[in-house]
């Protein structure tokens, strides 16, 4: 018998509840700080999520019944950043908007080719592999989030030590019906159990639970002897304290969420082209209100939210526009969701505390099938989200004159970087009991070497670096001047340029509106008319706004 926490809608979103057999007590952990992680289930399609514009002929070759437009059309690739070295640039696809607002924002990182070596390209142990944290060649019974947990909360006993003043809440929580590895302990036990459809019925259900008949020693029942003894005692045992905890855990997480006031920012609801609904607003929204709580929150550590769809054979697009279809929707909902979901958890003053990474058991194939879609890959992408991510793009485009898109990074290592330096687990933890190996820098195991990586930064300056060096305002000359000036702008983005010379006094002189692409531009702004004096010149976008001195003398 196999058992795991428990699995139940709370207000509209399956969930399951997590739980380890051994916890350190959260008071000796030494961040408050979560991590999200959304799984893209099926295998995402990497290569029409970032356009390699840098390759975008041999791009449109290998699948030109399904390539996004790029150099002309109505709704095209979106240049993502016009900093980056030639074989890095990217091109979003068209829905991806609201990503490219995130990205500009300091908010995003990109990494490319993440696979593992010897990728068969199947769901169901490509899936495992990813959850267990393990090589092509290994059958671990637990998940490297189980295991991480595990360490993290030792000695104490799930569930015997478990909920107390320190640690109320589950440690982690899942959405959605299955039971993933992901969470699984060292004993291979899943800790999920499926408990009810909704908070009204699952704390009725618990109240309700029969067991076998007893002499009272439990109202739930103990199995009679000799299986109270056995093997199948013992999981029954197990089964009916998690009962317990798991009316707890619901009557906590229900309070919680009552307490945290609803979003101030609007969720994305439905996709604009065909009325597909977003499956990751109501997640996100859930973990951003748990987290809440109206200021007391739950202390999880770890949340699991899905999207499926990804397994495009075909029809990935429409026959008669590749920028439209399934996989358009699937990137649309993640991108407009993600994106609300930061900015509600700003508006709650918890985005220093979350950061989000996507997983996909594999990518897609360089070329297009004949039925509109991609068939299975190896290397695929992955993405951050956070304002602590160090932002940009990781990895160069793959090679398209191959079928199979090449493994630059291990997905372990990328996952060892993110518990040391976003978790805060030990090095030796993560490489001894967590990921069996070290990943995170020397020697691969199995060849090569990991070279230091930067996925995460706990210093972001007033004047983020990143956005400073894609959206600025960096001079007027000559200055002082007498009959011109140019304002030199970069821009990172199409914007609408409000350029204007103020007075000392703040009172607007001369002002002129002005549609700029991505790059560097000096405009020249004519002041013959203006008395000599101070002024001011500022410069204002969605993504902009600067104001720089400037003295006119004669």
């Amino acid at each position: 018998m196999s058992i795991a926490g428990g699995a139940f809608t709370f207000h509209g979103v399956p969930m399951k509840l997590m739980a380890e057999s051994a916890f350190r007590h959260l008071a000796t952990a030494d961040n408050d700080r979560v991590l999200v992680i959304l799984q893209m289930h099926g295998g995402n399609d990497g290569l029409n999520t970032f356009i390699p514009i840098s390759d975008y002929d041999q791009y449109y070759f290998n699948r030109a019944n399904i390539a996004i437009p790029y150099r002309s059309g109505n709704r095209t690739a979106i240049p993502l950043d016009s900093t980056l070295p030639g074989e890095s640039r990217i091109g979003l696809h068209p829905d991806m908007r609201d990503f490219k607002e995130l990205y500009d924002r300091g908010r995003v990182k990109i990494i490319q080719g993440v696979s593992y070596q010897n990728n068969n390209g199947s769901h169901f142990r490509g899936r495992d592999i990813w959850f267990m944290g393990g090589g092509s060649s290994d059958f671990f019974p637990s998940g490297w989030v189980g295991r991480y947990l595990s360490k993290e909360f030792e000695p104490l006993s799930y569930p015997e030590d478990f909920p107390n003043d320190n640690m109320p809440d589950p440690l982690a929580l899942e959405m959605g019906n299955d039971v993933s590895l992901l969470f699984h302990q060292q004993s291979g036990i899943p800790v999920s159990l499926s408990l009810g459809s909704s908070p009204t019925s699952l704390a009725n259900l618990i109240e309700e639970l029969e067991g076998f008949s007893d002499e009272g020693v439990d109202p739930r029942g103990l199995p009679p002897a000799p299986l109270n003894i056995s093997p199948y005692g013992k999981e029954m045992d197990w089964i009916l304290n998690l009962e317990d905890k798991s009316e707890t855990y619901i009557k906590r997480l229900q309070e919680v969420y009552e307490r945290a006031p609803g979003p101030s920012v609007t969720y994305p609801d439905k996709y604009p082209f065909g009325g597909r609904r977003n499956p990751l607003s109501g997640q996100l929204q859930l973990v951003a209100r748990l987290l809440d709580g109206g200021g007391q929150g739950v202390k999880t550590k770890v949340f699991l939210v899905k999207i499926g769809g990804f397994d495009t054979h075909a029809q990935q697009v429409e026959d008669y526009n590749p920028t439209l279809g399934g996989h358009s929707a699937l990137l649309y909902h993640i991108s407009s969701a993600m994106r609300a979901f930061q900015n509600d958890l700003k508006a709650r003053g918890l985005e220093e505390r979350v950061l989000t990474v996507t997983m996909s058991e594999f990518g897609r194939r360089v070329a297009s099938n004949g039925s509109y879609g991609t068939d299975h890959g190896t290397g695929g992408s992955v993405m951050l989200f956070g304002r602590h991510v160090d932002p940009g793009v990781l990895g160069v485009n793959p090679d398209l004159s191959k079928s199979n898109i090449d493994m630059q990074y291990d997905y372990r290592q990328l996952n060892s970087i993110i518990l040391r330096d976003w978790m805060g687990v030990d090095q030796n933890v993560i490489s001894n009991d967590i990921f069996f190996g070290n990943y995170i820098d020397g020697p691969d195991p199995q060849g090569g070497s990991f070279e230091p990586l930067s996925l995460t930064r706990d210093v972001i300056l007033g004047n983020d670096p990143f956005v400073s060096n894609r959206f600025h305002f960096e001079k007027l000359y000559p200055n002082p001047a007498k009959t011109e000036t140019k304002a030199v702008i970069r821009l990172n983005d199409r914007q609408r340029i409000s350029l204007g010379i103020l007075g000392v006094s703040g009172k607007s002189i001369r002002k002129k509106v002005l549609e700029l692409n991505p790059g560097r531009h000096e405009v020249t702004l004519d002041i013959r008319q203006i008395p000599e004096g101070n002024y001011f010149v500022s410069v204002h976008s969605d993504k902009l706004s600067k104001t720089h001195k400037l003295q006119i003398r004669r």
